[in-house]
């Protein structure tokens, strides 16, 4: 691999190993950029078809509904690729004649992969909104299945993945992946990543090896030979290629590895796959086992398509599976799953309606749910199971045999209770193959016998394989001791001065303003004041926390301590906040609690704040069934918030629901108030490690109950105390301490920005820095994507620089010399500064702001060289403002070095703009540029001084900013810029210029853009002015760009 090869020899290399009969021996359609092409070839997938053995007219009734499905975009994208996938595994339904009962038409045989055809082609020329031209396309029997980017190693995969997501847009070629199964982007240094319809960046995947290494004697065969071939390719783009690609494997990933759930297409994960093939081969021998897989790595999904396996190609005669969970949320989840992909699946009501349909063939999936007696949300318990269980034997009719071949997949077979259910199924259905799922590791004194209960590990994928690969976030843990005594003002200043150090002076003071508050709650006797004080304070001063962007969730030991939380919370003003709980408010639980007038019980406290959250008046209360459905609405709009909305419901205090189950919404902090062990403390733990923006480097685990004891070594070891009882290498790297982990990962941060910068060349001054990120103004643009590459790794190493110094200051206060922390705080301010100053020389910053909104509050929190009016100089500028600004520069008394640099920043801002404007008027915009390169020439060689230079520029950014404001253009046309650009693109022809503009605004309508009878009226309007086919469409590209249309 050679850094810095241009992309085309990349290509060439993957085309070649496409190509090879050693390798993966595809098709090569060619080279296509001179055809317009479609993402169906019709002639190809009917020549498919009829080696198939269908008749002509068959295969013209099954192209004709698999071309109908792909060209229908009416209801959007996602609509039209669901009837394309579902055409494709489910095949189409055609009648050769109206008598004949319809026969099914397979587009792919799944049954014998290799029988079918594998195509690809390089630079497929798509037009539709606009002309694009994707890297690679794979076809199967004539059918786009996949795209692929590449870039050379030089730049980012990234950018190939934004490259997918552009052209998915309805202002591209958007139907052009009505047919897509996987959309990719790869280049050699990093490798192949893949997802598939609208997968949003941070979610494309990588393919590995598998994991886990016991029972090698049930991989499958077909994943064996793939894994030795890859063995033997040292390329790791090549391999992960051909892991993907390999003919047998890439038929199984589209037919069994795709799903529709909830208006977002899904493939699987490699963990997910491996676990499924695992699970098939026991299947096989009529064995079952447990399938261990990390929280927050999809085991609703691997649960999914295993069902759907079984059901579709178990080779035992009527598969059956029944589902037994104890959530609600996965018992619907599972459902709505399953319709979506067209599978019937039914939901018992009760343990008798279970046994009536296990004793008829009539349903082959059935969920069923262990109820939770009496009470709303919140783990089973074991009264619960015992309940679920009585309730199955009492119901047993006298002659009941379960119908089928049943395979029984129990959720969360982690918990105790699992051993009594797997007895009582097992007297119900004495022949089923149990498969137990987890998302947390089995206690040491469980282990034993859920493996005897459920058999082996089938596959594992534990939680820091799910860290390593992106799939979860790294958790930061640190306990904090509220002091019960500071009633003297020295205690509760060193207090202070504890909790606020690395805090700006201007910070500290903010803060201070507050003290009479603080000084009140640290004298109190409430412990429960201080911890929720405690808390408010991290919401002034954390990132993500402070800025409106996180959000957390308060474990509390009982609901009336989280009712006593919440009006503290609301006394002290933290008014964002809600109680999620199983608890419902009912008046006659009063009436046996009364102790006395002056001494408010506990239920009194907790009816009276419950009432007090929803807003019910206690003097008219509704029905008891009001009060329920009142304080669920209230939940949903809560949890709503709290996830879409966190700066509107930044905390919710809880018990015991939402901290399980995979509905519980994701957070930034979890603060612990409650002695909680293994099961329960791991799921609580894994609610804040779930992905987000790119400002939540981690999640937070703050522990108010010295869960993990007295941690008196120098190693931190966090597999005793709270999770003695699991085994130390199955919570491996689950938790990890914040001080230590906080000053390590901003050591990575700097030292990467540090090393990013190496190549600046001295005396690493402004203009250095300039050419080092932007290029130097006027040479060629063929690099432009490297220096636009490097400033957006600049951007984001300075962001999460600020996020990661923010996080280590208060821990590198006593660790590091006042000295060293100087050096780091100017530095870090130095690249603060480097990020606007270089933003600006590009013209980055005049179209995205300069700080993200959570920046700005960290940096007036944590960096004290900093000034907060200077931060948002950079906002708002027009360009016209940006060139006067640096005009002040550029004709001051400052060096030439600075006066270079200002000169460079506005040539880059102008060509940015000039750029970005171009396919709206073509001709006007490439004259600007024109211009734009004759003054960058002049500058070099001295033909004009900078006062001369700087009205040179701010005339030329006029025009570009505002045309309408140049006096070339004509009274009649200066009034629209749509029909400057048309004036501008016919020859500067007045007449004509009106008459097409006419024409247009006659013919078209709201929506146009999409819809092909609209576009052919207007296309035909122009061609009777136009007369030219060739012209009709070149004038049509630019009208359908112009915004008053």
């Amino acid at each position: 691999m050679s850094i810095g090869q241009p992309e085309v020899v990349t290509q060439d290399k993957v085309i070649k190993f496409f190509k090879n009969p050693d390798m993966l021996g595809y098709q090569y359609l060619g080279n296509l950029a001179d055809e317009q092409n479609t993402n169906i070839k019709e002639d190809r997938l009917r020549q498919y078809l009829r080696l198939k053995g269908y008749s002509d007219k068959l295969i013209s009734g099954a192209v004709t509904q698999l071309m109908r499905a792909a060209g229908n975009t009416s209801r959007g994208v996602y609509d039209a690729n669901k009837a394309v996938y579902s055409l494709l595994k489910y095949g189409a339904k055609v009648s050769e004649t109206p008598e004949e009962a319809p026969k099914t038409v397979y587009f792919i045989d799944d049954a014998n992969p290799l029988n079918n055809d594998f195509a690809i082609a390089e630079e497929v020329t798509v037009v539709e909104q606009q002309e694009k031209r994707p890297d690679l396309v794979i076809y199967l029997n004539g059918i786009a299945v996949a795209v692929i980017e590449l870039k050379k190693s030089s730049v980012s995969v990234s950018t190939g993945i934004r490259q997918n997501l552009t052209n998915q847009k309805d202002s591209f070629i958007q139907g052009f992946f009505t047919t897509m199964q996987f959309c990719m982007a790869g280049n050699e240094s990093e490798g192949l990543r893949y997802g598939t319809l609208l997968t949003s960046e941070k979610f494309y995947m990588e393919w590995k090896e598998d994991g886990f290494k016991e029972h090698e004697d049930e991989r499958d065969p077909v994943d064996v030979r793939i894994s030795q071939k890859c063995a033997t390719i040292e390329n790791k783009l090549l391999k992960q290629i051909y892991a993907m690609f390999d003919k047998e494997r890439f038929i199984d990933l589209i037919m069994n590895f795709v799903v529709f759930d909830k208006g977002w297409k899904k493939v699987c994960r490699y963990n997910q796959y491996y676990g499924i093939k695992r699970a098939q081969h026991r299947l096989k021998d009529k064995q079952g086992g447990i399938i261990w897989h990390t929280q927050g790595s999809g085991k609703t999904l691997t649960m999914v398509w295993l069902a759907k396996w079984i059901l579709m190609h178990w080779s035992i005669v009527n598969p059956r599976v029944l589902i037994v969970t104890d959530r609600d949320e996965l018992d619907e989840q599972i459902e709505k799953t399953f319709t979506g992909v067209d599978e019937n699946i039914v939901r018992t009501k009760s343990g008798r309606d279970l046994l009536t349909r296990l004793n008829l063939y009539d349903d082959s999936l059935i969920c069923s749910l262990i109820h939770k007696f009496g009470r709303r949300g919140g783990d089973a318990t074991e009264k619960d199971y015992d309940k679920y269980i009585e309730e199955l034997k009492a119901s047993l009719p006298a002659d009941f045999e379960a119908k089928g071949n049943l395979v029984v997949f129990v959720d969360e077979c982690h918990r105790t209770q699992s051993g009594k259910l797997h007895a009582a199924m097992t007297t119900i259905m004495p022949n089923a193959i149990f498969i137990g799922f987890t998302g947390t590791p089995l206690l040491k004194k469980d282990k034993k016998t859920s493996i005897e209960i459920f058999g082996s590990y089938i596959h594992t994928y534990k939680y820091n394989e799910g860290v390593a690969d992106g799939v979860v976030l790294d958790l930061r843990y640190e306990y904090r001791d509220i002091p019960q005594d500071l009633s003297s003002q020295d205690r509760v200043d060193q207090w202070f001065d504890v909790k606020t150090r690395g805090l700006s002076p201007r910070a500290r003071a903010k803060l201070k303003e507050k003290w009479g508050t603080m000084q009140k709650v640290y004298s109190s006797r409430s412990r429960l004041e201080k911890v929720a004080w405690d808390i408010i304070q991290d919401f002034n001063m954390k990132p993500r926390l402070m800025d409106g962007n996180g959000n957390a969730i308060l474990v509390a030991d009982s609901i009336p301590t989280a009712c006593k939380y919440y009006e503290i919370f609301q006394q002290m003003g933290f008014k964002k906040c809600a109680i999620i709980s199983s608890y419902t408010p009912q008046k006659g639980e009063l009436r046996t609690d009364t102790v006395s007038n002056e001494d408010d019980t506990e239920t009194f406290i907790k009816y009276e704040t419950y009432l007090k959250m929803l807003g019910l008046d206690p003097k008219n209360l509704p029905t008891a069934g009001s009060i329920q459905s009142k304080i669920e609405e209230f939940e949903k709009e809560a949890k709503r918030k709290f996830v879409e909305e966190p700066a509107n419901m930044k905390l919710l205090i809880v018990v015991d629901k939402l901290l399980t189950g995979f509905d519980a919404p994701k957070c930034t902090y979890l603060y612990i108030d409650k002695k909680m062990q293994d099961h329960g403390l791991f799921q609580a733990i894994c609610r804040v490690n779930r992905l987000d923006d790119d400002s939540k480097d981690f999640g937070y685990i703050v522990d108010y109950k010295q869960l993990f004891g007295k941690l008196q070594t120098a190693m931190k070891d966090y597999t005793s105390g709270a999770f003695e009882e699991y085994d130390s290498e199955d919570i491996k790297g689950l938790v990890k301490d914040r001080h230590d982990e906080a000053i390590t990962y901003f050591n990575e941060i700097y030292d990467a920005i540090e090393e990013l910068c190496e190549g600046v060349e001295e005396p690493c001054e402004e203009l250095q820095y300039i050419h080092y990120f932007c290029g130097v103004s006027g040479q060629s643009e063929e690099n432009d994507e490297i220096y636009a590459r490097l400033r957006e790794k600049l951007y984001k190493l300075v962001s999460s620089l600020i996020r990661a110094f923010a996080e280590a200051k208060p821990y590198l206060v006593d660790d590091i010399s006042s000295g060293k922390l100087r050096e780091y705080e100017d530095k870090v301010t130095f690249y603060l500064e480097l990020k606007k100053t270089i933003g600006t020389a590009s013209g980055d910053f005049l179209d995205l702001k300069a700080y993200e909104p959570d920046m700005r509050k960290m940096i007036d929190n944590y960096i004290t060289a900093s000034d907060a009016k200077e931060i948002g100089d950079f906002d708002d500028l027009t360009l016209l403002d940006f060139v006067a600004q640096q005009g002040e520069t550029l004709t001051g008394e400052g060096d030439d070095g600075h006066k270079e640099g200002a000169a460079e920043a506005i040539e880059n801002n102008i060509r940015k703009k000039v750029i970005e404007k171009v396919t709206v008027n073509p001709r006007y915009y490439a004259k600007m540029s024109e211009i734009l390169d004759k003054l960058i020439e002049e500058r070099k060689q001295g033909v004009l001084d900078y006062a001369e230079m700087l009205e040179q520029y701010i005339k030329l950014a006029k025009n570009v900013d505002c045309p309408e404001d140049n006096d070339k253009y004509p009274e009649s046309i200066r009034k629209v810029k749509a029909l400057m650009a048309i004036y501008d693109n016919t020859g500067e022809d007045e007449k004509l210029a009106l008459r097409i503009h006419k024409a247009v605004l006659k013919n078209k309508m709201a929506g146009f853009r999409g819809n092909q009878v609209v576009i052919r009226r207007i296309k035909k309007a122009l061609y009777e002015i136009l007369n030219d086919d060739a012209e009709v469409e070149r004038v049509y590209k630019i009208i359908e760009k112009q915004e008053e249309y």
